[in-house]
């Protein structure tokens, strides 16, 4: 019997123009594995698809509930963002993806997992740190960096698919390179490869439209959260892929969560991208609005600080890795009492704050309030103030003394 290979499968030209070159190559049986994590209608016709290139069978595997509850969940709760502008929506989803493949190459018995991730980007990173950290027995065939692997543009695939008696409904023309899931859609190419280009928005959006032609009056929205896990909009309650839907469908109406970002690669080289994150967008603010009244000083600092680690770690690929659940399980004793109401107004790219409040707010009116209550004393700031400032006092004296004033 011929050894099998599992394919991670988009059923994009990349993945189908690989199905025959694996079997050709290296004379394997290849098994198709497609993860759902919110693509939506681009899944459409897979199944028939991978039969005609050639492969013996093809999973279409479900995770959407599982990708919002196990990892979008605990990037929101870090308030993960890379470089301060990107939602992490294409980093989340590639671990998810990874431990789905190992399983079915266990289930089939399968000697090797084949991705279809380029030589200069970060997928090939996430999905290959993914599969050794869970079967480090697995071979890892990355097409693209394969010494069999010749063909360098679209129009030498659909050749090569041609050739092999694959007709597909793909064309040579140009389009943007996207990545879509439930939490996001990534854009790259085209005019986006040059920074001095302002992105075509009218060509390029997908879930969203810019501000300008958002709404001329804002949208009031309340959401409830429960130890730092979103449970409803609107009074309605809802599992967490329901919400990123809801929130999808209302910051894309009002122009929310358009990044447009040079962002620093894995690799080392700087990528241009625009990001389309309208509901991710929403939740982060929400999540951190209930925040701000919750935590203490010190861990709200400290938590800041593992939520930009936490970041880093998913985007380099590093999500099976006792570190990401060291970070983890600091972030999730932040979230105990991360309960409470978001209310906010949704405004041609802007989400404006219009109230917060939980059981569990530190927020005391009767010691921040301008009027003196039993709880501060004015007077007490003085001696506050002399020992907090003694360093620079001291400091200060000596420069005096050393400068002869």
């Amino acid at each position: 019997m011929k050894e099998k290979v599992v394919l991670a499968y988009s059923g994009g030209l990349d993945t189908t123009a690989i199905i025959p070159w694996l079997k050709e190559n290296y004379d394997y049986e290849v098994i198709c594995v497609c993860v759902d994590c919110g693509q939506g209608a681009e899944l459409d016709g897979l199944e028939e698809r991978a039969k005609a290139s050639g492969a013996e069978k093809l999973y279409i595997e479900d995770l959407t509930d599982v990708f919002a509850d196990e990892y979008v969940v605990p990037c929101v709760q870090a308030h993960a963002v890379y470089e301060n502008k990107y939602l992490l929506g294409t980093s989340m989803a590639r671990p998810a993806i990874a431990k789905r493949l190992v399983e079915i190459a266990r289930k089939e018995g399968a000697t090797a997992i084949c991705h279809g991730a380029t030589g200069k980007g970060n997928d090939q990173i996430r999905f290959e740190l993914g599969i050794k950290a869970l079967a480090p027995d697995l071979k890892i065939i990355a097409a693209w960096r394969d010494d069999k692997w010749t063909m360098n543009s679209r129009e030498e695939e659909i050749e090569y698919c041609r050739q092999h008696g694959i007709h597909l409904p793909f064309d040579a023309s140009s389009s943007y390179s996207r990545d879509r899931n439930l939490w996001h859609i990534s854009h790259e190419g085209l005019e986006l490869e040059d920074p001095a280009s302002e992105p075509n928005y009218e060509h390029l959006l997908v879930l969203s439209v810019t501000p300008e032609k958002a709404p001329d009056e804002g949208e009031c929205v309340t959401m409830t959260f429960e130890k730092g896990v979103p449970t409803s909009i609107n009074g309605e309650k809802m599992k967490v892929s329901d919400i990123i839907r809801k929130l999808n469908a209302l910051g894309g109406r009002h122009g929310i969560g358009i990044v447009d970002i040079v962002e620093n690669r894995v690799v080392g080289m700087k990528s241009r991208g625009v990001y389309e994150t309208p509901g991710g967008t929403i939740l982060y603010e929400a999540h951190q609005q209930l925040e701000e009244l919750i935590l203490d000083r010190d861990t709200y600092r400290v938590k800041e600080e593992m939520g930009n680690l936490f970041a880093q770690i998913v985007y380099e690929g590093k999500w099976f890795t006792p570190l990401r659940e060291a970070v983890q399980a600091f972030i999730e004793s932040t979230q105990q009492y991360v309960t409470g109401e978001v209310k906010f107004k949704l405004y041609k790219g802007n989400v404006i704050k219009a109230g917060t409040t939980s059981p569990y707010s530190l927020y005391n009116e009767s010691i921040a309030s301008f009027t003196t209550g039993d709880l501060y004393d004015h007077h007490d700031a003085e001696g506050f103030i002399n020992l907090f400032g003694l360093s620079c006092k001291v400091r200060a004296m000596k420069m005096q003394e050393v400068n002869g004033k």
